[in-house]
């Protein structure tokens, strides 16, 4: 069997919905050298039995399950099975572009010191529909960043957005097994402050499907994590700063989700409150969120979903 250029690794679990749609985005590759190894987490729904179908398909697509212990031990399995000189990581509800492989692997062959690279992201209700969808772009720093863009605004924003190498990988060891939330900024974080070199590209490679369910809605448990995750690096950045930056990114995602309005001002509020000087570190983006925060008391929260995505 040969050895692929780049090995995708893609956790599954309950993913039977969005499945198809994944797998099938890695299939379209413009690069086709490539094996996807599927995690099955230990999924309740008809996710294992799915991925085995698509796996019948396509002899570069393979197959383990586990019993559930959580994305980390599913993405550390996936990789320590993984044969390819890049890994590149697909989280199972979205998607890529049809370029992503080739243009990363393209980056790491012009710079072979490089550990590891992403790309813009495209927010999308859902990874189903081709057009229309789209909500927002991330945006993507220009060269290295540093520790603590990761820790405040994480500009990777999502591990489907993430290829890295082997050689970094095995170096810097795997994702914290247990950690749940915010454990792809205390990877991020780890590499950089081992000497590591991550580098964006100003290009959309990645639709991230947004989701007002799972980990990314549970806004009080995120908070603890990045407070977990902060207190390890205090020395390397501006603690009141980055928490600032944080909560305006919780009062945008109360936004987005349809919570309770009360906690995007909240949010807000303690942010602005912390530093104005973290909470404003994005003018544009700190003011919209003031008003956008204030605007939502007088919506109903369906509205709110809609106007804030």
């Amino acid at each position: 069997m040969n050895t692929p250029l780049i090995s995708v690794i893609m956790p599954v679990y309950n993913a039977y919905e969005t499945l198809t749609t994944a797998v099938a985005s890695v299939i379209n590759q413009s690069l086709q050298d490539w094996e996807l190894i599927l995690v099955d987490d230990g999924s309740t729904d008809r996710s294992l039995q799915l991925a085995l179908s698509l796996a019948s398909e396509d002899e570069r697509i393979r197959v383990i399950a586990q019993e559930n212990r959580g994305v980390s031990e599913a993405r550390n399995l996936g990789a320590e099975m993984s044969r390819g000189a890049l890994l590149a990581f697909l989280d199972a509800d979205d998607a890529w572009r049809v370029n992503k492989l080739v243009i990363h692997h393209q980056l790491h062959q012009a710079k072979p010191s490089l550990d590891a690279s992403f790309a813009r992201i495209a927010f999308r209700e859902t990874i189903t529909a081709k057009t229309g969808d789209i909500k927002t772009f991330s945006s993507v720093p220009a060269g290295p960043i540093q520790i603590g863009q990761i820790i405040a605004d994480n500009p990777v924003c999502t591990t489907s957005n993430l290829v890295v190498t082997r050689k970094a990988f095995l170096r810097n060891g795997g994702f914290e097994k247990g950690m749940n939330y915010a454990e792809d900024q205390e990877w991020l974080a780890r590499l950089v402050a081992s000497g590591g070199v991550i580098e964006g590209i100003a290009e959309t490679l990645t639709d991230y499907r947004m989701s007002d369910d799972g980990l990314s809605a549970d806004l009080e448990k995120m908070l603890a994590g990045w407070r977990m995750l902060a207190a390890r690096y205090a020395c390397h950045i501006n603690v009141r700063q980055a928490e600032a930056t944080y909560f305006r990114y919780l009062s945008r995602r109360a936004l987005r989700t349809g919570g309770p309005a009360s906690k995007a001002v909240q949010y807000a509020a303690q942010g602005f409150t912390l530093s104005p000087r973290g909470f404003m570190s994005d003018p544009r983006r700190g003011s919209l969120t003031l008003a956008g925060a204030l605007a939502g008391m007088a919506m109903p929260a369906r509205v709110r979903t809609r106007v804030f995505a």
